[in-house]
């Protein structure tokens, strides 16, 4: 029956579907520790950046296991690897949960940190190839979407479940993780550069696309000039999109000054946090208006990617200023307090302008991933695009680091000038000028875009007359 079953439609989208919620759960244990920073620091009696800490390491080892995840799964069968990775996050996601000091803590969340490095280099490799080229956009969008859910499915997770007991969401998620692995057994083993229109005919004449990655590439990735500017602006992106760890803290406190005990401001940061964070559902928006102005001109992209984030700018900065006037019963149990943060986006004003302004700023960022994951598989060859994408995370894991870890310092520099939560808001604020940047890398890749575009589009030419 599986046999029967393999390479159809059904299975194709069966595959897509899996690979896609997979990235969406890698996310929500990135996301289940900010949240819960205050009570995982009291547990272990540390201070909360020295959690802060741990979660800016993780992020720099995953990026760093990436790029050795990739190389192999550039080069050998993907599906095992990916089965490998699942089950180490799950281990240490479990560890997490069940760590009694600081240190066993680290060292489970840096296992697990080693687990999501695969899943998301390998599995982006796979679904490029699942995807033609028209629609690479569109998919992509679900792709990038999907890890922003789970990172706020993470947030909302961490802050619902852990309020009382932190380490139940960590102990759920394990189990979780143990299902994702069953359920990658039953995927479709995708050939690799099988959605190249180039190569369709060939490959489904019996040929075998049998080119794989090997060091004398590595140069040739650096020399395609888009490949830098896409690897170089996550730098820059990630410093202000690591610092958004953070909002949950800045509601929760804001919710602290009001009056509000520390559980309850816990799930009320959660909570808002994960409300102001809807805009990301618009990465599909962005990733149909990348594939409509790609088709007009090869330039299209880049451009949407550089525009969306410049223009996000100011929203971020207003976002983090506007004051919020919470009315939710204090010490009542979760779902009264969702129910009412809730109800305050219709009743109070403040609340509604704020979910307003957060649309925009999130709606506008979250045309940089769809653009940038569908970019990286059209300037490069299929055997290349699982290391470039693990290079760029390379890049955006240590913006995303030290957005994390130096955020934090900030906070606490800032707190002999501005007493909290206005220092959260003044570091936020400063962070969000990182996309400056950013926007300006987008639009010079958008200058070399075509010409290696047209580079990849004649290699796989030459090579389907050579299968």
């Amino acid at each position: 029956m599986l046999r029967a079953w393999g390479g159809n439609s059904a299975h194709r989208l069966y595959s897509v579907v899996v690979f896609v919620l997979l990235a969406s759960l890698d996310n929500v244990a990135i996301g289940l520790v900010p949240p819960l920073y205050g009570p995982i620091a009291g547990s272990l009696d540390v201070p909360q950046r020295m959690i802060g800490l741990v979660t800016a390491a993780s992020f720099l080892v995953s990026a760093v296991a990436a790029v050795a995840w990739a190389y192999v799964g550039d080069r050998t069968n993907r599906k095992p690897l990916l089965m490998v990775g699942t089950l180490l996050w799950a281990a240490g996601t479990a560890g997490s949960g069940l760590a009694g000091g600081y240190a066993t803590f680290l060292a489970a969340q840096l296992l697990a940190a080693v687990g999501l490095g695969a899943v998301g280099s390998v599995g982006f490799s796979v679904v490029t190839d699942l995807i033609s080229p028209r629609r690479r956009g569109l998919v992509m969008s679900f792709w990038g979407l999907s890890q922003g859910v789970g990172t706020l499915a993470g947030t909302l997770t961490g802050g619902l479940l852990g309020a009382t007991d932190w380490r139940r969401p960590f102990l759920l998620l394990s189990v979780v993780g143990l299902v994702a692995t069953v359920a990658y057994l039953f995927t479709y083993d995708v050939r690799r550069g099988q959605s190249e229109p180039e190569l369709v005919d060939a490959l489904a004449a019996g040929a075998d696309y049998e080119y794989r990655i090997s060091r004398a590439d590595l140069p040739r990735i650096l020399d395609r000039r888009t490949n830098r500017w896409l690897i170089l602006q996550g730098l820059t992106a990630q410093a202000a999109f690591g610092s958004l760890v953070w909002l949950p803290v800045l509601f929760a406190e804001r919710a602290e000054q009001q009056g509000y005990s520390a559980a309850t401001a816990v799930v009320v940061g959660s909570v808002f946090a994960t409300l102001f964070q809807l805009g990301g559902v618009f990465s599909i928006v962005g990733g149909l208006a990348g594939d409509a102005l790609q088709r007009r001109t090869p330039r299209g992209r880049a451009l949407v990617a550089a525009v969306g984030i410049l223009a996000a700018v100011p929203f971020y900065v207003v976002l983090f200023f506007v004051p919020i006037s919470i009315d939710v019963p204090d010490g009542a149990g979760t779902g009264a307090v969702v129910g009412a943060v809730l109800s305050s986006v219709v009743t109070e004003p403040t609340v509604g302008l704020s979910l307003l302004t957060a649309v925009f700023a999130l709606a506008l960022t979250s045309a940089n991933s769809p653009n940038w994951f569908a970019l990286i598989a059209d300037v490069n060859p299929p055997e290349h695009r699982g290391t470039v994408y693990s290079l760029g995370n390379l890049v955006n894991g240590v913006g995303r680091a030290a957005g994390n870890g130096l955020v934090g310092v900030v906070f606490h520099g800032l707190r002999a000038a501005f007493p909290p939560p206005l220092n959260y808001a003044v570091g936020l604020a400063a962070f969000q000028l990182f996309f400056v940047p950013t926007g300006i890398m987008y639009w010079l890749a958008s200058r070399t875009a075509p010409r290696d575009i047209d580079t990849v589009h004649t290699l796989l030419h030459d090579r389907a007359d050579r299968l």
